[in-house]
């Protein structure tokens, strides 16, 4: 789950993004809304075409090379009134490249919330060409995101940061919160209606247009609580489904994030080891604790003026979503580009010119701009409704105080308050409740620094049918295909088993870190 706009996902949703569509949710005014109203959706004709929208369209390009399809289907905007307003959720079909040995069809959704789907299911394809042989793989842009019908409230920044280390601080980021909440206003008739539970009815409707009685799946990060969603609602039309980096589905909602600051530190330790055995390449400090009392220094700098970075500054709201970023994965590769964005922050502290390295200036140019694609507004609305939280801005202030000393880095922001402290609808359910016993294959890190461990294990808890595979020692969100985070082979054989051919783990199992095959 990527509640910050951190570097991975500012990536990962600039990587996916298309433009988005003009249209607003609609008036099917040919049908009463009854019974029959969502079956005659659920009959509707999908309309396959090619994915690219115009000369520009570089992604829709790739997609039509790789011989995708692309296609809208009407769904209900509100499935309590089916025949009423509907809205257009689009999603692009790669079909199974071994056609007589084809089982069936595979959504995948990455994670987010927020993040469009039509083009990551080409990089599935690319990373695990067994699975895309024996599976049409669909990609969909959940509801209001990428290529749906959209929802885009115009907020002047792409995140609000840490709320700093002081009650001053805090408060600015309570007025921006507030700021944000109130620029939504205008979309109130579709806000409650942007939840995970509707994301999965949504799937439904797919599943039964495609002509498809059950549904297999792939989800990592928030994509699996989207999936364990799906499971309680639609038990009896799930197929195969993996779940990779499981989020606690009891927690779920705006604050879920609160819960991620020591697992983070663990990375940052982690990290800090690898960068003292590197101390010559990055002169950061010869021993762990000589390396994190660096990235201590440059965190009280920041509270005394902000930095210069080029032509960026980084101030104390700031700094805190660049460190996050070091649970972008915990490859030699990922570290030490970790490395080079510390080199580059402590120089500046120290007051030397510093021109960014290219993967530094990325994220600070995106940290710095305005949410002009709508990720954020859209992230954080699908957030509200899902769970209401607190709306009195001092339960976020005395948790933070609470939590000054033993997550000093990283508490102000895993634990300040967000827009959905202000937003201007209620979630229109309740939470879902998970509890089933559905087959399912779960795979994750001990050290994730995004969907906890413990959480991990209070879903699979929760998916009572399930298998829980852990890949032990390692520090990254997400462990499958390589797709956001190192390989590993182990853990990539037994999903591949899994899709493949079935065979889901009698037990619960480990995957050790290293094997000659297993980074890649």
């Amino acid at each position: 789950m990527r509640r910050r706009r951190t570097a991975a996902a500012a990536a990962l949703a600039g990587t996916a993004l298309f433009g988005l569509q003009s249209c607003a949710p609609t008036t099917d005014r040919s049908h009463a809304d009854g019974p029959d109203a969502l079956a005659r959706l659920q009959r509707q004709t999908v309309t396959w075409h090619g994915c690219r929208t115009g000369p520009d369209d570089t992604i829709g390009k790739e997609l039509d090379d790789a011989k995708a399809q692309c296609a809208e289907v009407t769904v209900p905007l509100d499935y309590s009134h089916p025949g009423g307003r509907t809205i257009k959720v689009a999603m692009s079909r790669l079909k199974a490249t071994d056609p007589e040995h084809r089982r069936g069809t595979l959504l995948y959704n990455p994670g987010g919330p927020g993040v469009p789907a039509t083009y990551l299911a080409l990089m599935l394809k690319k990373a695990e060409p067994r699975v895309a042989a024996r599976y049409d793989l669909i990609g969909m842009d959940p509801r209001f995101v990428g290529r749906s019908t959209p929802l885009n409230c115009k907020w002047p920044t792409s995140s609000i940061g840490s709320a700093g280390t002081d009650r001053r601080t805090f408060d600015r980021s309570v007025v921006l919160a507030k700021d944000l909440a109130s620029r939504c206003a205008d979309h109130r008739d579709v806000l409650p209606h942007a939840s995970t539970r509707n994301t999965a009815r949504d799937m439904d409707v797919i599943r039964a247009a495609l002509g498809e009685s059950e549904l297999s799946y792939l989800g990592s990060s928030y994509g699996t609580y989207l999936g364990e969603v799906y499971l309680q609602l639609f038990p009896r039309r799930a197929d195969r489904v993996v779940l990779d980096s499981a989020l606690n589905p009891d927690l779920y909602g705006p604050d879920l994030t609160s819960t991620s600051g020591p697992a983070v530190t663990a990375v940052l330790e982690d990290w800090a080891a690898w960068a003292a055995r590197h101390h010559d390449d990055y002169h950061l400090g010869a021993t762990a604790a000589e390396v994190l009392a660096t990235v201590d220094k440059l965190n009280r700098s920041t509270v005394r003026s902000p930095l210069n970075v080029g032509s960026h500054r980084v101030d104390s709201r700031m700094l805190p979503e660049l460190l996050w970023n070091v649970n972008a994965g915990d490859s030699d590769e990922l570290y030490a580009a970790y490395a080079a964005d510390i080199r580059d922050l402590s120089d500046a502290a120290r007051g030397i010119k510093v021109t960014p390295n290219e993967r530094l200036e990325g994220v600070l140019t995106g940290l710095s701009a305005a949410d002009t694609d709508g990720t954020f507004s859209v992230q954080t609305a699908i957030q509200c409704a899902d769970r209401a939280s607190s709306r009195d801005p001092e339960t976020y202030y005395r948790s933070i105080q609470a939590h000054r000393v033993d997550e000093p880095l990283f508490g102000p922001l895993t634990r300040n308050i967000t827009p959905c402290s202000f937003w201007p609808t209620a979630p229109a359910e309740r939470a879902t409740k998970v509890h089933n016993q559905v087959p399912a294959l779960m795979v994750g890190a001990t050290g994730d620094p995004a969907a906890v461990y413990p959480g991990q294990r209070v879903a699979h808890r929760a998916l009572a049918g399930s298998r829980l595979v852990t890949l032990r020692g390692a520090f990254r969100h997400t462990v499958y295909a390589g797709l956001f985070a190192p390989r590993n082979q182990c853990i990539d054989d037994t999903v591949n088993r899994y899709l493949i051919d079935g065979k889901l783990p009698s037990t619960d199992t480990t995957c050790p870190l290293t094997s000659p095959t297993s980074e890649g």
